[in-house]
Order: C-alpha cells, then sequence, then structure tokens
C-alpha cells in the first residue's frame, strides 16, 4: 500500500515560516519525532495535534487530510 500523507504538519510550518526544531522546542518533543511526524512517518497523537494547532495559530482540520484516509492506512504509525 502506497504511503499517503495523512497530516499536513510540514505544509503548515512552512506556509507559519516555523521550523521542526521551533515546533519540536515549543512541544518539549525531540526533533526526530517533530520529523517523523512531518515526513508522515509516524503520526502525533491527537492532544499533541491539538497544541500543534495553537501553537500555529489554526484549525484542527487544517493539519489533517481527512479524504480518501482508510483505517488501513492509520494501522500502527501513531507516536
Amino acid at each position: 500500500m502506497a504511503n499517503k500523507d495523512i497530516n499536513r504538519i510540514k505544509v503548515v510550518l512552512v506556509d507559519k515560516k516555523k521550523t521542526n526544531k521551533w515546533l519540536a522546542e515549543q512541544l518539549g518533543k525531540d526533533q526526530t519525532t517533530v520529523s517523523k511526524w512531518c515526513t508522515n512517518t509516524s503520526q502525533p497523537d491527537l492532544e499533541s495535534l491539538m497544541k500543534i494547532a495553537k501553537l500555529l495559530g489554526v484549525e484542527l482540520s487544517e493539519l489533517v487530510r481527512f479524504e480518501q484516509i482508510q483505517a488501513g492506512e492509520i494501522e500502527n504509525n501513531i507516536e
């Protein structure tokens, strides 16, 4: 199955002129973890997504792609 982007964190960071490093510092997370989120290698939990939305001044729905996501695509890649 092809890996599809589930979140749009990287896109929104670019729009807001912020970096992975900045986001990691704001969240108290390892930069590697945030990098995995930005490349959709793994996904943040809901609480982290809510914090990211608040930090970036966007709605939660702007961080997540809802179309074409099937349950099998998410599986065990939540971190």
